[in-house]
């Protein structure tokens, strides 16, 4: 994933989740600092790719036609809503709606046109060619959605009557979309065993997709006007399982980069994939907390705490990775796919 790919957007959701993550920490210096850096990364991200869509179309489309970077462009709606839920925490709320506008926009537009250029003249191939951990940011994207929207509900009396149903609704699509990938995502990994090199960090969207619709569950619980009470009580419901799965999942994706990288000697270098990494563990540590008061769950609380310390510090690697990496340039080693 390069500079150009719609997938660097991967780096605003890394560093808009770990914010909101040490802000409810009570570290909000460097909470605010955070977020001035992915201000800063969306603003730039954004004029490269809207720079892209004009001067290298045939590119741009290419790639969202290739299943095995197409879903990445889902992290500009991931990104978009993030930093929303971000700023909203900034008491910034009408920035924030302008966000979850762009957001739903994106998740309406991207939403479909993604899955129909992947699925377009592929029936002549056999299973789900490309099914890989970036398909799950299919999920993210739209539980973002309902995230911001959830989070935005209670203090927009004039808009509760839209924006409750618009997280409901996205929190229950976001939830059939989880189930449809992973099973995508299965029968690809039966049909075709991975290799050391195809377990790409992406692999971890996986858990964090359970963790944002789990956060997503939590803040449904917490809005004023839910117009489907019982809805919502499933979600509460529904927030756990996932949250239990998630969890399930980090020793194997631990054990996944374990036979990757010293098993197999693959050399762990600078990749801007490895923001993919980020954010799971990010929105794993804000969806434990948010999770383990709205269900009263003091341990879940806890494991929160632990993974967002553990997820700052793998934040500041990769920043200062990045670093490196930028200032030596053309030197650098150029990056992999997602």
């Amino acid at each position: 994933m390069g500079v150009l790919d719609l997938a660097c957007f991967a780096v605003v959701m890394a560093t808009g989740v770990v914010s909101v993550g040490v802000g409810d920490q009570g570290l909000g210096v460097l909470s605010g600092a955070l977020l001035w850096t992915a201000v800063a990364a969306y603003a730039v991200l954004v004029a490269v790719t809207g720079w892209r869509a004009v001067a290298c179309r045939s590119g741009l489309w290419a790639e969202l036609t290739d299943p095995r970077r197409a879903f990445g462009s889902f992290t500009f709606v991931a990104g978009t809503d993030v930093l929303g839920t971000r700023l909203a925490a900034a008491g910034q709320e009408r920035i924030a709606l302008a966000l979850l506008a762009i957001g739903c926009l994106g998740w309406l537009v991207l939403g479909y046109l993604v899955p129909a250029a992947v699925l377009r003249d592929r029936a002549d191939r056999p299973g789900p060619v490309g099914a890989d951990g970036t398909w799950f940011l299919w999920t993210v994207a739209v539980q973002s959605v309902a995230v911001l929207a959830a989070t935005l509900e209670p203090v927009s009396p004039g808009l509760r009557s839209a924006l409750a149903p618009a997280a409901i609704v996205s929190w229950a699509v976001g939830v059939f979309l989880y189930a449809v990938t992973g099973v995508l995502v299965a029968v690809r990994l039966l049909f075709r065993p991975p290799r050391p090199e195809d377990l790409t960090p992406p692999y971890w969207v996986a858990m964090g997709a359970t963790a944002i619709t789990a956060l997503a569950g939590a803040r449904l619980v917490r809005m004023t006007d839910a117009p489907a009470i019982e809805t919502v009580r499933g979600a509460a419901a529904a927030s756990v399982v996932f949250w239990a799965f998630g969890t399930w999942l980090i020793p194997a994706l631990v054990a996944a980069e374990w036979w990757r990288h010293v098993t197999h000697r693959i050399p762990l270098r600078y990749d801007t994939a490895l923001w993919s990494i980020v954010f799971p563990l990010g929105m794993y540590g804000v969806a434990s907390r948010d999770l383990g008061r709205a269900e009263r769950f003091p341990l879940m609380r806890l494991i929160g705490d632990g993974a967002m310390w553990v997820a700052l510090a793998v934040w500041g690697l990769t920043f200062a990775a990045m670093l490196v990496h930028l200032a030596r340039g053309p030197r650098g080693t150029p990056s992999a796919g997602v």
